[in-house]
């Protein structure tokens, strides 16, 4: 029987993780206090402990403005921890799957971004990302690392469910309409890597899996309140300039991944994200759900 390892036990995409490969196996999920990944020692003794087949990373330092004044701690964690863990499956002979980010690019190319474009990180989050994909890949074990962006679901701490606090709050939120990507459902990412750890080892690389589709974060809200309840009143959204809407952490204006090698090589496409966030809504409780 195959064991799987998943770290981020508590996280949106550490709960979608567990409930995606339940029936795959033996499961042990492990949160920060089974697994510290701001200690190289915890590392070790958490893989030891489980003996995985199959190690999940869905743990990760994800506070990207708060990264640009705690640089070291984001760095052990996103970008220190990866390298030990890949050291740890390459020594029990474990498949590390991992999860990095859009953030890795500078977000000046217009067309999507593909695996081999050159990477030119905006923020610590995004160095300490790349850092982690690296360390990873210097490791030489077997290892899948997929880039995902704008990670949703109807647990946790997400854009989704802060427009929903948001949006019935106040009378108009004001949303940048100048950066694009594609919002990615956390159930849709835990699917696609059932289905591909299913299909079997091998194809060790990096890949980009986000869902289908692209939007501003103007858009993801207005959609949000769009599919919203209907007879609620929810906040006006205004578009606006990210120059109108300074934060420490820079963003690309462009994130928008090409799935093309993860369909080529895994033959797995992730829904278009509109639909992955009506079935995100429906999970917290139906169409319009405040999210409480």
């Amino acid at each position: 029987m195959s064991r799987f390892l998943i770290l981020g036990a508590q996280g949106q995409l550490g709960v979608e993780l567990q409930n995606a490969f339940q029936d795959a196996g033996e499961v042990i999920a492990l949160g920060r206090e089974g697994c510290d990944l701001s200690s190289g020692s915890s590392i070790g003794a958490a893989v030891k402990a489980a003996r995985p087949n199959v190690i999940l990373n869905a743990a990760a330092y994800t506070a990207v403005d708060r990264a640009e004044s705690e640089p070291e701690l984001a760095m052990r964690i996103n970008g220190e921890a990866p390298g030990i863990l890949a050291e740890e499956a390459k020594r029990c002979g474990a498949l590390l799957v991992h999860y990095s980010t859009d953030y890795v690019f500078d977000g000046a190319k217009a067309a999507p971004w593909v695996e081999e474009d050159p990477t030119n990180p905006l923020n610590v989050y995004g160095e300490t990302k790349l850092a982690g994909e690296r360390n990873i890949q210097q490791a030489g074990g077997d290892y899948l690392v997929f880039r995902t962006s704008w990670v949703f679901s109807p647990r946790g701490k997400n854009f989704l469910l802060t427009m929903l606090r948001l949006g019935s709050e106040r009378t108009e939120l004001r949303i940048v309409d100048d950066q694009r990507g594609a919002p990615t459902s956390a159930l849709a990412l835990a699917s696609a890597t059932r289905r591909i750890i299913d299909a079997g080892r091998g194809n060790s690389g990096l890949y980009h899996m986000t869902c289908a589709g692209e939007t501003t974060w103007c858009g993801f809200a207005r959609a949000i309140f769009a599919r919203a309840r209907a007879e609620k009143r929810w906040a006006a959204v205004i578009g606006i300039p990210a120059s109108e809407y300074p934060t420490p952490a820079r963003r690309p204006g462009n994130s928008v991944l090409s799935n093309a090698k993860l369909k080529s090589t895994f033959g797995v496409e992730l829904p278009n994200w509109e639909s992955a966030l009506e079935v995100a809504l429906r999970a917290i409780g139906g169409p319009g759900s405040e999210g409480r």
